[in-house]
């Protein structure tokens, strides 16, 4: 299928063509840029009117007839050290490319850790045809001012995570709250009373939801907050360890992570304090990476689809830069609980030798 225009034959734009088929501009968008979100007998129609007319690939006239770059930008306010050691962010890059690939994308990178890397890549992200446009990691509350100055700018854009201003920009994110809340009940049904939480950072949104969902869960389960079992941590091995230490004193039997290598890190310090996980101990981390299924003791956890994170990040960014009338809105995916060997499964409560 041909996936570029040549206006060299004929004099037919977008929109005759559009107006030709009875359909609308980014529709016949879609169709030449082979976009699947289109009914089988429109996408027809296109293209017998394309090829009616003899249109041609030629990638220089589908950029300056569109007046497009067909490059979106990916932001994550990471250093190269935190992208490369912790693995949700690869996989989260792996998704979005995928999908740029898929659509007909190039995808650039920019890894922004310091106010110095913002003043350098913003104005460059925001030069009129570098970028159509720009997807961002975020969550921290010290990413709104770079987020505000692209809406103001009219970018197109899309925000993976909740930001704390949600009510102006387009976003996909999963439910955190409602996760984190089955991952605390589940540890309750299985007898657990002293159940803790290892939090991710209290300045990002989903060191916050993920925080409530467990608060919510302990409130309806026996009403009584202990905040001696809520400790912060910062998403890496080492912060889970650490604050798996601080826990270790107050004796909780159940431990809710707000991340998979957090979690790793908690029960490294546990099996050190001679705690047989899951009989003295249990644990749920959160994100379902690759390494959860692996080891001796392998992490039960929340599994969200990172890879449909991106998948739908580029097309509801695609969908903007074709339809500038498209209003701001949340796409919020679904979690599942995997059950694995760091916490009871429900059918072994009734051996006698379990506790």
């Amino acid at each position: 299928m041909k996936n570029q225009l040549d206006h060299s034959v004929g004099n037919l734009t977008l929109d005759d063509i559009a107006s030709l088929a009875g359909v609308s501009r980014s529709t016949v968008s879609r169709v030449v840029n082979e976009h699947p979100g289109v009914k089988k007998e429109v996408r027809q129609r296109v293209l017998d009117i394309i090829d009616e007319h003899h249109f041609h690939p030629n990638a220089a006239a589908r950029t300056l007839a569109m007046q497009r770059s067909w490059t979106i930008g990916l932001i994550l306010p990471h250093s190269v050290s935190t992208f490369f050691t912790d693995p949700y962010y690869p996989n989260l890059l792996m998704g979005i490319a995928k999908a740029c690939n898929l659509y007909n994308y190039t995808l650039a990178l920019f890894l922004v850790s310091t106010k110095a890397d913002e003043e350098n890549v913003f104005p460059r992200v925001g030069r009129k045809g570098f970028l159509d446009g720009v997807i961002v990691q975020s969550g921290h509350h010290g990413d709104q001012g770079a987020i505000g100055r692209m809406v103001d700018k009219k970018i197109p854009l899309v925000v993976v995570g909740r930001p704390f201003r949600s009510d102006n920009v387009t976003y996909v994110d999963i439910d955190n709250i409602k996760a984190a809340k089955s991952a605390v009940n589940y540890l309750y049904k299985t007898g657990c009373r002293k159940i803790a939480t290892i939090t991710g950072p209290i300045d990002s949104t989903v060191g916050i939801d993920r925080l409530e969902g467990y608060r919510q869960a302990i409130r309806e389960q026996n009403g009584l907050l202990d905040e001696s079992l809520v400790v912060e941590g910062n998403f890496t091995e080492t912060g889970g360890y650490v604050a798996m230490q601080k826990l270790l004193p107050f004796h909780p039997d159940g431990v809710f992570a707000a991340s998979d290598v957090m979690a790793a890190g908690a029960m490294k310090a546990a099996e050190e304090a001679n705690l047989r996980i899951p009989n003295d101990i249990s644990f749920i981390g959160f994100d379902d990476l690759p390494a959860a299924s692996y080891g001796s003791n392998q992490l039960s956890t929340i599994r969200q689809n990172v890879a449909e994170l991106g998948l739908k990040s580029v097309e509801s960014l695609i969908e903007q830069i074709e339809d500038e009338s498209i209003t701001p809105r949340q796409i919020i995916l679904g979690t599942e609980l995997v059950i694995r060997q760091s916490c009871f499964h429900m059918e072994d409560l009734s051996h006698p030798e379990i506790k």
